[in-house]
């Protein structure tokens, strides 16, 4: 029939949709609710994450080979005539906890090796110490603590800003606690290494406040920023251990942060929503809300600038801060009956015949008989500081 209606069949074709993750910055809330959440990284290991991890790995194994070259030159062996600690060890053998609580080389190897110290900055102006003394640690106890917390907070913050970043705070954190620690120095050696670590903590916390709503578990990122901070400050508090490195690598590190670690790498989101900071997904992560904060991170440079410029001039000035601060020194080291932190010159008497050597504090009347007479100059006044404290 021709009045018959016919049947209109309307065929629609939709254009197929890839299903593959973006690789935007532009991923909504509700694609990030999508995506399969990642065990906070403290319950996790490591491996898991593909990023490059080369530059904490290089500062780890210069600081490895910086410690084995320090126990070369202290060679207890040889010259402590094996009275040492781990004798098995010959060479590599360390002085005993008497001498130094943190298992490590004497006072004298340090100063060999560049260690800060009073009398060769201000008498000798030794400057190239404040480059070195980052490089050294105290002690096999101090190397092992140190170097465990900087692994465990750098890999995280080098995925989660590259490698670049990570790289600048690491050196420009290391520069400037060794010129704050050069302020407040005593006549005994000490080490700035830890000052890379705290200004790795203090570049994670300004990363955190900065990006505060981008990132989920706080708590616990804050919990273990205060867990890693204060044992590394007790542990500065034994000798040859600068604390005041610290306090300025924690410093020039927040500033550092505010500067550098405005933004994550948003662009890999979608994968490494596990982390030291793990990604909050009730937030939009559009380019439009990085916090780029132009005005923020010019103060922050500002204040960096002036504070590099003044401890620059201050340790060049030959400022010794200690002077306008009594108690400044036990913020540095406190002394206990396993330890000491004496800082005075000492000096002892000398007898020595064919078979013994007796060294005798001038200061308090003490004395020590070796059954060695072959010590070297710098030992013997290592033993001094030991018998005198």
């Amino acid at each position: 029939m021709e009045d018959t209606s016919k049947l209109q069949t309307n065929i629609q074709i939709n254009p197929i949709q890839s299903h593959m993750p973006r690789m935007s910055v532009e991923l909504s809330a509700e694609e990030l609710l999508k995506e399969q959440k990642l065990p906070f990284p403290f319950f996790r290991p490591l491996s898991q994450r593909k990023e490059n991890t080369w530059v904490i790995s290089l500062f780890v194994i210069l600081h490895l080979i910086a410690f084995a070259a320090t126990m070369i030159i202290n060679d207890c062996w040889s010259n402590s005539h094996g009275l040492c600690a781990l004798k098995p060890l010959g060479r590599f053998s360390f002085q005993p906890l008497s001498e130094n609580p943190l298992l490590g080389p004497s006072a004298s190897a340090l100063d060999e090796m560049g260690a800060l110290r009073l009398r060769y900055l201000a008498k000798d102006q030794e400057f190239w110490r404040v480059f070195t003394s980052p490089c050294l640690h105290a002690g096999l106890f101090h190397l092992i603590i140190n170097l465990s917390c900087v692994i465990f907070v750098g890999i995280h913050l080098e995925q989660e800003f590259g490698p670049s970043r990570i790289g600048v705070i690491y050196i420009l954190s290391a520069l400037t606690g060794s010129l704050v620690a050069a302020m407040f120095l005593q006549d005994r050696p000490s080490v700035a290494s830890s000052s890379t670590l705290f200004g790795l903590l203090g570049a994670m916390l300004s990363a955190l406040i900065r990006n505060w709503k981008f990132y989920a578990k706080k708590f616990a990122t804050l919990v273990a920023f205060c867990a890693i901070l204060m044992l590394n400050f007790v542990l500065g508090l034994m000798p040859y251990v600068n604390n005041f490195s610290n306090i300025g690598g924690l410093i020039s590190g927040f500033l550092l942060g505010f500067m550098l670690l405005f933004k994550p790498q948003l662009g890999k989101m979608y994968q490494n929503k596990g982390g030291l900071f793990e990604y909050d997904v009730k937030h939009s992560v559009k380019l439009k809300q990085k916090l780029d904060r132009p005005v923020l991170r010019s103060i922050s440079l500002v204040i960096f600038s002036l504070l590099l410029a003044g401890v620059i001039m201050a340790v060049v000035q030959g400022i010794n801060m200690n002077k306008y601060c009594a108690w400044c020194q036990y913020i540095d080291c406190v002394p206990i009956k396993w330890w000491t932190c004496g800082s005075k010159m000492t000096h002892c008497e000398t007898m020595a015949n064919s078979e013994h050597l007796t060294l005798t504090c001038s200061g308090n009347g003490k004395f020590t008989v070796f059954p060695f007479v072959s010590f070297s100059q710098a030992r013997i006044e290592d033993l001094c500081n030991l018998i005198c404290s």
